[in-house]
């Protein structure tokens, strides 16, 4: 098993929390994990990214080779696409499609979309919005961990009890809200898949 992901985003969408929980439940899966953040302006608003490297066998690098990765994990649609070159042709593309519009020449988000969907394996959600109707508007980035789940190749109790761990000292509320987050997350990437 062996999984290259690339997670981007912006400051303050909670990238390095998806990192957090992805890399708690593959260690406590007993496989290996090698992580290198790369933050532009990594204060709110700056774009982020992390490469994430999992695998049953020892890793050397923790950087994805470009075009190898099996994945992109993105909470900001524009920031999704600024990684495709790093996407093997057979990767998958897991994308928030709400934007987070901090630049004057943001791209129309008719082409933006347009990129998305012409790729042949795509998950695009809006998990602002799911979020926000989960009472939950801070969670969108676990929305999008669940869309992402199928394609982990790690259970997704696992990833369950990853959220448990790292959001347990902050209440069983707190607890409780990341979890139906990463429920609403999984089943809408899982009809998806079924209508695909």
């Amino acid at each position: 098993m062996k999984k290259d992901i690339i997670l981007a985003g912006v400051g303050g969408q909670g990238i390095l929390s998806i990192a957090a929980i992805i890399g708690t439940a593959a260690l406590k899966a007993g496989l290996f994990l090698k992580q290198a953040e790369v933050h532009g302006m990594s204060q709110r608003g700056g774009d982020v990214q992390s490469n994430l490297r999992i695998s049953d066998k020892e890793i050397a690098s923790d950087l994805i080779p470009v075009g190898k990765a099996d994945m992109i994990i993105s909470v900001e649609p524009m920031e999704s696409l600024r990684y495709l070159p790093m996407l093997s042709p057979a990767g998958w593309l897991i994308t928030n499609t709400k934007p987070f519009i901090n630049i004057n020449n943001y791209p129309e988000m008719d082409n933006l979309m347009a990129e998305i969907e012409s790729l042949n394996n795509h998950i695009a959600l809006d998990a602002d919005e799911i979020a926000k109707e989960l009472g939950a508007p801070k969670s969108a980035n676990v929305v999008i961990l669940g869309a992402a789940c199928p394609f982990l190749g790690i259970p997704y109790e696992d990833i369950q009890q990853a959220i448990r761990d790292i959001f347990g000292r902050k209440g069983e509320e707190v607890v409780d809200i990341n979890l139906s987050a990463l429920k609403a997350g999984f089943e809408t990437a899982t009809k998806k898949l079924q209508t695909a």
